[in-house]
C-alpha cells in the first residue's frame, strides 16, 4: 500500500529523492566492487594452490560464496578464514578501507611475510584476529586502535622487540594468546593489565617474562585460563591467585618459582588442570588441592616436594593425569587411586614412595601409563594389571616388588615398554608374550625370574630391546629369536642358559648388543655371528669350545670370549692378549698325505700373498715417486717421524697408508684438510683424513706434543679438535658410529684412518641427483642415528654431546646403514645425572646454521637436548626431502617452523617428500614428522631424551600391509578418544 504522504509530494522533491537513492545505490555497488577488488588482490599476493578456492573468472563473482569468506545480508565481507591454506605472501594494504565491515580475520598456519600488517590497525570494528603459526617477525606495533577486539591470537611466531603491553588499552579483550614468542625482550606485565575486565584467557607462555608473578593478577577475576609457563618467573606463587574463583586452567611450569604450593589454591573449585612442574617448589602437596571436585590433571613433576601424596586423591571421580615424578615424596600411593575415575596416567617415578602398587589403577579400563620406577615400592604386581588392555608403557623398575609377574602383563596388546628390572620378581617369561603386538622393549633384568625363554617371543615381532640379564632363566636360546628382525639389543647374561648359540642370531642385522656371558652355553662360537661386528659381543664365562673366529681376534675382542676353557686360537697371539691355547692340529695318522698337501698349499698361498703385497708396495712407491718428482719429501720418507695410536687390531701398517696419499686417491677437501680413499693390499678400503698443521700453530704444538708424550702413550699433536675426535672415537664402540682405526701424528700433518663409507653422506643421498631412498631405508637411517646418539648420551660413563649433528655428518655404508661421524667438536659431560645435562657449557658456539638449537645460539650451553634438536632437523629432512634452509620457508623461517606449522594445522601429509608420493608408508612418515616436531620444541626440557626417540621411531617403523590391517582392527572403537596431555616421559 502506497503512503498518502508519498502521493502528496511535489514533483521536484520526487526528483531530489530519486537522485539521493540512486547515488546511494551507486555507492553501495562501488563498495561491493571495492571488496571484490581487494579479495582479488589478496589472491594475487598469496599465489599458490590455497587461493584456488576463490574463482574470479566470472564478470561478477559472488565472493560471499567463496570458501572462507563470510558476508552480512548486504553483501559486506564480515569474516575471512584462510587457516592452514599454505599461503605464502603479504596481506595487501588497505584491508580495513576496502573491507569496512570486517569483524573476523583468521590467518593461522600460513606464511605471512612483511611482519605484522600495519593496515590492520585501522580495523576499528575487528573483533577476532588470529595470526598464530604464521611466521610473522619483527616488532608488534601499538594495538590500542583495535578497540573492538575480543580475540587476539599471535602465538607461535617470531616477534622481537618490546612486548605489546598496549593490549591493556583494548579493554574489550576476552582472549589473548602470545604463547611461544621467545624473541621478545625481557619484560614484566604492567599493572595496567587489570583494565582487561572481560579477559577470560590470558596465555603469555614463553614470552621472556621475568620477575615475580604479580599479586594483582588475583584481581582479574574473569580469568578462566592463566598460562605463564616457559618464562623466567621467580619468587613464590602468590596466594592472591586463589581469588580467581572462575579459573579452570593454571599453567606455571618451566619457571624458577620457589616456596610452597599455596593451600589456598584449594578454593578454586572450578579448577580442572594445574601444572606447576619444572620449578623449585618445596613443601607438601596441599590436601585441599587434591580434593578439588573437578580436578582432571595434576602435574607438579621435577620440583622438591616432600611428604605424602594426599590419600583424598583416591576419592576423585574426575582425575585423568597424575604426574609427580622427580620429587622427594614419601608414603604410599593412595590405595583407591583410579577406583572412581577414568585414570589415564600415573607418573610418580623417582621419589621415595613405599607400600604397594595401587590395585584399582586400571579399574575403569582407561589407564595408558604406569610409570613408578625408582621408588621403594613393595608387594606383588596386582593381577588386575594383566587386564589393562590400553596400557602403552608399564615401568616399575628399581623398586622392591616381589612375587610372580601376572602372565598377562607380558602380553599387553598395546604396550610398547614393559620394564620390570631391578626388583625381586619371580616366575617365567610366559608364552603370552606373543600377544604383545606393539612391544618394542622388554626389560626384566636383575630379578629372580626362572623357567625357559619361550619360542613364542618371536611373536612380539616389533621388539627392539630385550634385557633379561641376571635372573635364573635356563634352557636353550630359542632359534626363533633370530626372527626378531628389529632387535637392537639382546642381553641374556647372568642366567643359567645352556645349549649352543643359535646360528639364527646372525640374521639380526640391526643387532648392536649381544651379551650371552655368564651362562652355561656350550659348543662353538658361530663364525656367522661375526657379521654383526663392530657390535658389542660378549660370550665370556660359558662352556664354549673350539677355535675363536678370526674376526674377533682381528677386532681385538678376545676379552669377550674369556672364561671359556674349551676355546683355542689357530695361531699364536701377542703375549699381551688373554692367554688362549693353540688349537690342536689334526693327527698325523688322520691327516696323511692329504694333510701334508693342504699344509704345503696354505704355506704356498701365504708366500704368494706376501710376495704380491711387497710387489704392490714397491709399485705404489715407484708410482708415487714418479708423480711427485721434484716435490718435497713424501710422508713415507718421513714415516719414522709419525707416531701411531691404534684403537683396533690393524691389518695394515703406516707405510701402506702413507704411500697411498697421492692425488688420484683424493675424494674430498674440507676446511681442515684432505680426505683420501685408499685400497689396502688386503682389498679392504679405508678413508684417511689428512689434517695439515699450520706453521703458526706448529711451534705451540711442538710444545703440546712434548706434554702429551710425557703423559700418554701416543704423541699425536695437540690440536684441540683432533684430540677431541681421537679421544672420543677411540673410546667408543657402536655399529652406528664410524670406526676410527688409528691416528698417525707427524710434524706437518695428522692422519686419521677410518672405515670407508661407500655411499657417501646422507646430505648427498637426500639432496643429490643420483638416487632416491625409499622410506624403509630412510627410517632405518633415522633409527640407526638415534641409536648411536642414545649410546653417546645414555650408555657411557660420561655422556657425550656431539654438537654438530647434520645430514652431512651421517655416513652411509654399502647397505645404507648410517654411521655418525665428525666428532671434532664433541663435548664430554664430566658429571652425571640431570645436572650434567643442564650445566655443561662451552666457551664458543659450535654447530651448523639450520641445525642449531635456539637456546645454544644465545646461551652457549652444550647439552644432550641440543643434539636432540639437531636430530629432529635431520628427521625432518628425511621425511620431507627438503633442506634445513630453503627460500620457500621465508626470510626468517626454516624447516622447523615450516614443518611445525604443517603439523599444528593437521596438514602433515602436505609436508612429505613429493618424490615418495607413491609410497605406502605415508602414515609412518607422518608419525616420524610428529617425532621430529617433539625433538625440535623450543623449550629444551620438553624435548624427549634420545632413548625415548629410539623408542618412538621403533614404534613408528614401516609395517607390512597385513600389519596395518591387524592394527586397524585392534584400534576400532577407540579412535575417537581424546589423547591426554602427557608429561615428558621419565627415563
Amino acid at each position: 500500500m502506497v503512503s498518502p504522504l508519498c502521493c502528496s509530494l511535489p514533483p521536484l522533491l520526487w526528483f531530489i529523492l530519486f537522485f539521493i537513492f540512486s547515488a546511494a545505490g551507486d555507492g553501495g555497488a562501488a563498495a561491493l566492487d571495492t571488496q571484490a577488488a581487494y579479495l582479488a588482490r589478496m589472491k594475487e599476493q598469496f599465489p599458490g594452490p590455497g587461493m584456488s578456492r576463490w574463482d574470479f573468472s566470472s564478470p561478477a563473482p559472488d565472493y560471499c560464496r567463496f570458501q572462507g569468506v563470510a558476508c552480512d545480508e548486504g553483501g559486506n565481507v564480515t569474516g575471512i578464514d584462510v587457516t592452514s591454506w599454505r599461503l605464502v605472501g603479504r596481506l595487501p594494504p588497505g584491508v580495513c578501507a576496502s573491507l569496512p565491515a570486517l569483524r573476523e580475520l583468521r590467518m593461522a598456519c600460513n606464511d605471512v611475510r612483511g611482519g605484522f600488517p600495519a593496515g590492520l590497525l585501522n580495523c576499528t570494528y575487528l573483533e577476532v584476529l588470529n595470526v598464530s603459526y604464521s611466521g610473522m617477525s619483527g616488532t608488534v606495533p601499538d594495538l590500542s586502535p583495535l578497540r573492538a577486539l575480543r580475540v587476539l591470537d599471535m602465538s607461535n611466531n617470531l616477534f622481537t622487540g618490546a612486548f605489546p603491553t598496549s593490549i591493556a588499552n583494548v579493554t574489550t579483550l576476552e582472549f589473548v594468546n602470545f604463547n611461544e614468542n621467545p624473541g621478545f625482550d625481557i619484560w614484566r606485565p604492567p599493572e595496567t593489565f587489570m583494565a582487561l575486565r572481560r579477559i577470560r584467557v590470558l596465555i603469555l607462555s614463553t614470552t621472556s617474562m621475568r620477575g615475580g608473578i604479580p599479586a594483582w593478577l588475583g584481581n582479574m577475576t574473569s580469568l578462566t585460563d592463566l598460562e605463564l609457563s616457559g618464562n623466567f618467573l621467580t619468587g613464590r606463587i602468590p596466594v592472591s591467585l586463589a581469588l580467581l574463583h572462575r579459573l579452570q586452567f593454571l599453567e606455571l611450569y618451566y619457571n624458577e618459582l620457589e616456596g610452597v604450593v599455596p593451600p589456598e589454591l584449594g578454593n578454586l573449585t572450578e579448577l580442572t588442570d594445574i601444572d606447576l612442574s619444572e620449578n623449585r617448589l618445596t613443601g607438601g602437596i596441599p590436601e585441599s588441592l587434591c580434593a578439588l571436585p573437578n580436578l582432571r590433571v595434576l602435574q607438579i613433576y621435577t620440583n622438591r616436594l616432600t611428604g605424602p601424596i594426599p590419600a583424598v586423591l583416591g576419592n576423585s571421580s574426575q582425575l585423568r593425569i597424575l604426574s609427580l615424578y622427580r620429587n622427594q615424596l614419601t608414603g604410599e600411593i593412595p590405595g583407591d587411586l583410579g577406583r572412581y575415575s577414568e585414570l589415564n596416567v600415573i607418573e610418580v617415578s623417582e621419589n621415595q614412595l613405599t607400600g604397594p602398587l595401587p590395585p584399582y589403577a586400571c579399574a575403569n579400563g582407561q589407564l595408558q601409563y604406569i610409570l613408578v620406577l625408582s621408588n621403594l615400592l613393595t608387594g606383588p604386581i596386582p593381577a588386575a594389571y594383566a587386564a589393562c588392555s590400553l596400557l602403552l608403557r608399564f615401568r616399575v623398575s628399581n623398586n622392591h616388588l616381589e612375587g610372580d609377574v601376572p602372565p598377562g602383563v607380558f602380553g599387553l596388546p598395546h604396550a610398547s615398554i614393559i620394564d620390570l628390572s631391578y626388583n625381586h620378581l619371580t616366575g617365567p617369561v610366559p608364552a603370552a608374550v606373543a600377544y604383545a603386538a606393539n612391544l618394542t622393549s622388554l626389560f626384566a633384568s636383575n630379578n629372580r625370574m626362572s623357567g625357559e625363554l619361550p619360542a613364542e617371543i618371536a611373536g612380539a615381532s616389533g621388539l627392539v630391546k630385550i634385557d633379561l640379564s641376571n635372573n635364573f632363566i635356563g634352557g636353550a636360546i630359542p632359534e626363533a629369536v633370530g626372527r626378531l628382525s628389529r632387535l637392537n639389543q639382546l642381553s641374556l647374561q647372568g642366567n643359567r642358559m645352556n645349549g649352543s648359540i643359535p646360528e639364527s642370531l646372525a640374521g639380526l642385522r640391526s643387532l648392536n648388543v649381544l651379551n650371552l656371558s655368564d651362562n652355561a652355553l656350550s659348543g662353538p662360537i658361530p663364525e656367522s655371528l661375526c657379521t654383526l661386528l663392530p657390535n658389542s659381543l660378549d660370550f665370556s664365562n660359558n662352556n664354549l669350545s673350539g677355535p675363536v673366529p678370526a674376526p674377533l681376534i682381528k677386532e681385538g675382542l678376545l676379552e669377550s670370549v674369556a672364561g671359556n676353557p674349551g676355546l683355542c686360537v689357530a695361531f699364536r697371539l701377542n703375549l699381551t692378549e688373554p692367554a688362549l691355547p693353540l688349537c690342536p692340529r689334526p693327527s698325523r695318522l688322520r691327516r696323511g698325505l692329504a694333510g701334508d698337501v693342504w699344509v704345503v698349499g696354505v704355506c704356498a698361498l701365504v708366500c704368494v700373498a706376501a710376495a704380491l703385497a711387497l710387489a704392490r708396495r714397491w709399485v705404489l712407491r715407484a708410482r708415487r715417486d714418479a708423480e711427485h718428482d721434484g716435490a718435497p719429501t713424501s710422508p713415507a720418507s718421513r714415516s719414522s717421524s709419525y707416531d701411531v695410536t691404534s684403537f683396533h687390531k690393524l691389518s695394515f701398517d703406516q707405510h701402506e697408508i702413507l704411500e697411498a696419499l697421492i692425488d688420484k686417491n683424493i675424494v674430498g677437501h674440507g676446511g681442515s684438510g684432505t680426505v683420501y680413499k685408499i685400497e689396502l693390499s688386503s682389498g679392504e678400503l679405508v678413508a684417511v683424513k689428512k689434517l695439515w698443521v699450520s706453521a703458526a700453530r706448529r711451534t705451540k704444538q711442538q710444545h703440546d706434543v712434548q706434554v702429551l708424550t710425557s703423559t700418554t702413550s701416543s704423541g699425536w699433536l695437540g690440536d684441540r679438535e683432533l684430540r677431541t675426535e681421537v679421544e672420543t672415537l677411540g673410546s667408543i664402540r657402536h655399529k652406528n658410529i664410524v670406526k676410527l682405526y688409528c691416528c698417525y701424528s707427524g710434524a706437518d700433518s695428522n692422519l686419521l684412518v677410518y672405515e670407508y663409507m661407500p655411499n657417501g653422506n646422507l646430505w648427498e643421498a637426500l639432496h643429490g641427483c643420483f638416487l632416491l631412498l625409499d622410506w624403509p631405508t630412510r627410517h632405518r637411517v633415522a633409527l640407526g642415528v638415534a641409536q648411536g646418539l642414545a649410546y653417546l648420551h645414555h650408555d657411557l660413563m660420561f655422556p657425550i654431546v656431539h654438537r654438530d649433528i647434520k645430514s652431512s655428518n651421517i655416513l652411509l655404508d654399502a647397505d645404507f646403514e648410517p654411521k655418525v661421524a665428525d666428532f671434532g667438536i664433541a663435548k664430554v659431560l664430566q658429571a652425571r645425572g640431570a645436572g650434567a645435562d643442564r650445566d655443561a657449557s662451552t666457551t664458543t658456539i659450535a654447530g651448523t646454521y639450520g641445525y642449531l638449537a635456539p637456546e645454544y645460539a644465545y646461551s652457549s650451553k652444550a647439552t644432550t637436548k641440543c643434539d636432540v634438536y639437531s636430530f629432529g632437523v635431520v628427521l625432518m629432512e628425511l621425511a620431507t626431502g627438503r633442506k634445513p634452509i630453503e627460500p620457500e620457508f621465508g626470510d626468517t623461517r626454516d624447516i622447523v617452523h615450516w614443518v611445525s606449522g604443517k603439523v599444528a594445522a593437521g596438514a602433515e601429509a602436505d609436508a612429505l617428500d613429493k618424490r615418495l608420493a607413491w609410497s605406502p608408508y605415508k602414515e609412518e612418515m607422518v608419525q616420524a614428522l610428529r617425532v621430529a616436531v617433539r625433538c625440535t620444541c623450543s623449550i629444551p626440557g620438553l624435548r624427549p631424551a634420545m632413548a625415548d626417540v629410539v623408542q618412538m621411531l621403533a614404534e613408528a617403523g614401516p609395517r607390512t600391509p597385513k600389519d596395518k590391517l591387524d592394527s586397524n582392527k585392534d584400534s576400532k572403537g577407540s579412535a575417537g578418544q581424546q589423547q591426554p596431555k602427557l608429561p615428558p616421559a621419565s627415563p
